[in-house]
């Protein structure tokens, strides 16, 4: 077990000011079996009334409004995490995350991507396990797609990353859980932090005897004591940490900084 120290905060700037913003928020970790949250807090400028709840797969959401003009809008997370990955509970079987999803549907690269690594899985006769499996569909991913930040978006899907070679964490997840489920494997896509400062990361769980299994084809590794999840889902549509509409004519960027240190 590790003692964590966590801390998320995302920046919106606009070019004019915007109202009736509305937003959804998927960014404050879950207590589950290997991880328990404690010390959390919130803060959100400008503030306004929230909402809280539980989406259909079981992450929290936080939604709000804000009604008044403003050309900023922030928010930050922080709190301690007790993370043991050894305590995974049972978890019940759901065929959804066998399928495709509208980030994981295979095209032409995906599918050769897939058979290439069914080919070298059939010379392992021995890996047999759907955790056997997806470790070596992780490291045929890792090993396949090069880290390179700015060379897709948010809204790449895994057959366009896979084509051109590169990306980052949240396509290496998406790509594993592509290939993972071709290969009739249950997959979900997780969103976190984990040992490191700088932006969130990403990576995907398999289903085995009963229970999910965290792999990170990014760092081409297990998941251990030192991630923190935040939301799973089929893909990265389903859990970004954070979407939101506006009315006004305003251009926007966005800074992201996390941090997780040993507490």
């Amino acid at each position: 077990m590790r003692k964590l120290s966590f801390a998320y905060e995302t920046s919106l700037s606009f070019s004019a000011p915007v109202t009736d913003h509305r937003f959804q928020l998927r960014c404050t970790p879950p207590t589950l079996p290997q991880q328990r949250i404690c010390d959390l807090s919130f803060e959100m400028d400008p503030p306004c009334a929230l909402h809280t709840g539980i989406d259909s797969f079981g992450n929290p959401v936080t939604v709000g409004r804000i009604a008044d003009p403003h050309d900023r809008f922030s928010y930050r997370v922080e709190g301690i995490a007790f993370v043991d990955q050894g305590l995974q509970r049972p978890a019940p079987y759901k065929p959804l995350y066998r399928y495709p999803s509208a980030f994981t549907q295979p095209g032409p690269a995906l599918l050769a991507f897939a058979e290439e690594v069914r080919a070298g899985l059939a010379g392992r006769p021995w890996t047999t396990a759907p955790l056997e499996q997806a470790a070596y569909v992780m490291g045929a991913v890792h090993d396949r797609l090069a880290y390179r930040p700015g060379s897709t978006t948010v809204r790449t899907t895994a057959e366009e990353a896979l084509a051109g070679g590169a990306g980052v964490c949240q396509d290496f997840a998406q790509v594993a859980v592509a290939v993972c489920r071709r290969l009739g494997l249950l997959a979900k896509y997780v969103a976190g932090l984990y040992d490191a400062e700088g932006a969130t990361h990403a990576w995907f769980e398999v289903y085995q005897g009963g229970a999910w299994h965290p792999l990170d084809p990014t760092n081409n590794c297990r998941v251990g004591d030192s991630y923190v999840k935040i939301a799973h889902g089929r893909d990265y549509g389903d859990c970004m940490l954070s979407i939101g509409v506006f009315t006004g004519a305003a251009d926007q960027s966005q800074t992201v900084h996390a941090v997780v240190r040993n507490a």
